[in-house]
């Protein structure tokens, strides 16, 4: 398909703008009208499609569980025994620049069995969810560019180590649209600021309606997550009457200059932000949950997070993105095997109850769970009891719509330091996320600049094996 710059979009159906039309009509002319313009291409693509997608979608929806910082593929999903038969030693195949000056290989003290009726293979800092072994798609051959936090932030999220291009869950929002008009479409909860921060949920160059919206759910009351959820000096009613004469205002400014995205951006920003004074009060109440379903996810942050995270996609939220926590917690540069035990027991309990809760509801079969970090870590020791970045080689997991469970994918070598086999690039995570929502990673694309871009650059393949 050949991607147009927006602006040169035609579409006859457009309803004309003026200042006689109902609200109704203005967030459809508004909000909704880049969203079509995103859609046009892709229905042309597929005629027959009735969804607005280029092939039948397996999943509606996605969760991202982000482990900050990065964590060790060793201690979780991917068993290597002859890292510690060989611990202390430093052979040739470990002999790979890392950012740092690394020593010999670091023994990993966590056991493996076997679990489900697949045997996938997982350590015991993960009781809880290793009774979900049927449901995980392990990806042990996973590889990135950069060893740097924030380069390797931006390629896991946006698809690029550019700073100026847009992220996964913008491109999905651009593409697919929100399922919920009171909601935002791309939500990311951090108690805290990531490295990198808002450029990781940024939507670039697409229209700003597309970008992710923060939420730092350190504190759990809804009113503290969003400063200023409900506006105290006027009435709804009030509300209401100023941001319809607003929109009568915008429309005429807007008729005059034909198509501003960035207007039309604000536009649905205000009338988001007006229908969330109720809806977000709603949404994010973790209180109103049952004792019982309060007490399967556990407490903490993370846990919070990802109940925060069923709620939403419960409520049409297409992408929600949890981040661990503040900074980079799972980079564990000394006394790594004493540091990743808190860390792992945090979110056991939690993912394991997503997947539960998720499944008991009827919910697992249309959504996406991926967990993983930014990159792996080292099978050498930094200062002698550390871990250093590696970007040679890391775990993701997936579980949900459209994925085989009970399957680990691609090896590693001996020691866990370097993807041999069967190996996927970031760029091939993102476009087996985007074909799991109907969507052909090569023909969502948008012309800017001179060019046309799409999450996954010049790259990115289908990872066919894995898809149920």
């Amino acid at each position: 398909m050949n991607s147009r710059l927006l602006s040169e979009t035609k579409e006859p159906g457009m309803a004309k703008l003026n200042t006689s039309f109902s609200r109704r009509d203005a967030i459809v002319s508004f909000g909704g009208g880049m969203g079509a313009i995103a859609l046009q291409d892709i229905l042309k693509a597929a005629p027959d499609s009735k969804s607005g997608v280029h092939h039948r979608p397996r999943v509606k929806r996605v969760i991202q569980l982000f482990m900050n910082g990065g964590a060790f593929q060793g201690d979780f999903f991917d068993p290597k025994p002859k890292l510690n038969e060989y611990a202390g030693q430093r052979p040739m195949e470990v002999e790979l620049r890392t950012e740092r000056k690394t020593g010999g290989l670091l023994e990993c003290p966590f056991k493996y069995s076997k679990h489900g009726k697949s045997g996938l293979e997982i350590s015991e800092l993960l009781p809880r969810l290793s009774q979900h072994a049927d449901d995980l798609c392990v990806l042990r051959s996973v590889y990135t560019d950069n060893p740097n936090h924030g380069p390797a932030l931006l390629l896991m999220n946006n698809g690029s180590i550019t700073p100026t291009v847009p992220s996964m869950g913008s491109w999905m929002l651009y593409g697919l649209g929100s399922e919920n008009e009171n909601l935002p479409g791309y939500v990311v909860l951090c108690p805290g600021r990531p490295v990198r921060f808002s450029i990781l949920w940024s939507s670039a160059f697409l229209p700003s309606q597309f970008q992710g919206s923060y939420v730092n759910h350190s504190k759990i009351e809804p009113e503290k997550m969003i400063p200023f959820l409900r506006g105290s000096r006027q009435s709804l009613d009030v509300q209401r009457e100023d941001l319809d004469l607003l929109a009568k205002l915008n429309a005429e400014h807007l008729r005059k200059r034909v198509r501003d995205p960035n207007l039309e951006g604000r536009i649905q920003s205000m009338e988001t932000a007006f229908r969330m004074q109720t809806a977000g009060s709603e949404a994010f109440n973790i209180a109103l949950e049952d004792e019982s379903t309060r007490e399967e996810y556990g407490n903490g942050h993370f846990a919070n997070g990802c109940l925060l995270a069923r709620r939403l996609v419960e409520r049409g939220v297409r992408f929600v993105q949890v981040y661990y926590g503040n900074g980079q917690p799972w980079d564990t540069h000394s006394k790594h095997n004493t540091a990743v035990q808190p860390l792992a027991e945090s979110i056991d309990q939690p993912m394991a109850a997503l997947l539960a809760d998720l499944k008991r509801r009827g919910m697992l079969e249309d959504t996406l769970v991926v967990w993983g970090g930014e990159f792996g870590r080292t099978p050498v020791s930094e200062n002698g009891n550390g871990r250093d970045h590696n970007h040679y080689g890391l775990t993701m997991m997936m579980a949900g719509g459209g994925v085989k469970g009970g399957m680990a994918y691609g090896a590693t070598d001996d020691f866990g330091f370097r993807a041999v086999e069967n190996r996927l690039h970031v760029n091939d995570i993102h476009a087996t996320v985007l074909h799991l929502l109907g969507i052909d990673h090569e023909r969502l694309t948008y012309r800017y600049a001179g060019r046309d871009f799409r999450l996954t650059d010049v790259g990115g393949k289908v990872a066919q094996a894995i898809l149920a």
